[in-house]
């Protein structure tokens, strides 16, 4: 990506770190245009949707739980697993990377009782010659991301914000330090949009932001429901040292001298208040949020945040002009995001909620 976004939209996704800063996006939505959206989004279903599973099966037959309403939610599925999953299935793995059948029903059919819908439809997408999803095989569970092919679909369908170096996920779904820690990102997006901190649709992954010592890569960043945005990061297996030193990466971009040249009614502003503060200027820098996440061979993701709270207090984090908040996978997704989950460095050990966060000075 070579320009800058407009505020209020956080940068378009890459899937490895790149060397151009976000793309602009002025549009807040993401509608794709009318030709590219019948060619990948408009999809023949695979299925028959009205037809009844048996009650014992995994399938995705809608919930009845509600007197009364039975045919209702059976035809809102129907219609939903037909033509509309298909393309959405696309344009998640498009922009998350890679995620399993799971986490996919979860953000796509979060009230079906299965992941049938959702596995029809990966399976028409690996149908297609060439194939426009892969998938790799690991301890019974499979993990799905798109081909080159299935890339240039989801960009042709105008949906996707443009950028320039986007890759597959079959690389992170191959090795599973970064399958791993890929997947775990996809389960904080789950979290936050399950809590309706956040659109599922309004989330980038390592997209590159400069700074006078080299790109800062977040491993996300969100557009948050209340329009300000969030930088994302995910912490398995880092040694302690390397989210600390994450905190100086960001401070130096907080202070990287600005990148626009003004005009005679304003000052140039900074490559983050150009992309983050809105026109005005009137948003304060985005939150840094720590996600721990559980690894095999490694401390609890409790022990290790109150550990990076330390090392980030003596080292000058509560100095740094940004709102660092940190937070364990398990009660992000126990709580939700929207909940008093994330504890401040420099607040001692209490638990905020999202809105609630301190601002940045």
């Amino acid at each position: 990506m070579t320009t800058a976004p407009t505020p209020h939209k956080p940068p378009a996704l890459a899937d490895t770190p790149a060397t151009a800063s976000p793309a602009a996006s002025p549009a807040a939505s993401h509608a794709p245009s009318l030709t590219a959206a019948s060619r990948c989004l408009t999809v023949v279903a695979d299925q028959t949707p009205d037809s009844p599973a048996p009650a014992d099966c995994n399938s995705s037959s809608p919930s009845t739980d509600v007197p009364g309403e039975a045919s209702r939610p059976r035809k809102a599925a129907g219609a939903k697993a037909g033509a509309d999953i298909r393309g959405e299935v696309l344009l998640t793995l498009a922009q998350l990377r890679l995620a399993t059948p799971s986490q996919l029903k979860a953000l796509l059919l979060p009230h079906q009782q299965g992941t049938e819908h959702v596995r029809r439809a990966l399976r028409n997408l690996l149908d297609e010659s060439p194939a426009l999803v892969g998938r790799t095989h690991r301890a019974q569970q499979s993990y799905w991301y798109c081909t080159p092919a299935g890339l240039a679909e989801a960009a042709a369908s105008g949906a996707l914000a443009p950028t320039t170096g986007r890759t597959t996920g079959k690389r992170a779904a191959s090795k599973t330090g970064l399958r791993e820690h890929g997947l775990a990102l996809v389960d904080t997006v789950i979290a936050f949009h399950q809590a309706e901190a956040a659109d599922r649709a309004d989330w980038q992954v390592e997209v590159a932001h400069p700074t006078p010592a080299g790109s800062l890569v977040p491993d996300g960043v969100v557009l948050l429901a209340d329009g300000s945005s969030a930088f994302v990061e995910i912490d398995r297996t880092m040694s302690y040292a390397r989210p600390v030193a994450k905190l100086e990466r960001y401070d130096a971009y907080r202070n990287a001298p600005p990148s626009g040249r003004g005009n005679a009614t304003r000052a140039p502003r900074s490559h983050w208040q150009e992309t983050y503060a809105g026109p005005a200027l009137e948003r304060p820098f985005p939150p840094l949020l720590f996600v721990f996440a559980p690894a095999p061979r490694r401390a609890a993701p409790g022990t290790r945040e109150g550990a990076f709270h330390n090392r980030a207090r003596y080292v000058g984090g509560v100095n740094y002009q940004i709102t660092v908040a940190t937070t364990t996978l398990p009660l992000l997704t126990r709580h939700g995001a929207d909940r008093p989950v994330w504890r401040v460095v420099g607040r001692g050990e209490a638990r905020y909620a999202l809105a609630a966060l301190p601002k940045a000075r």
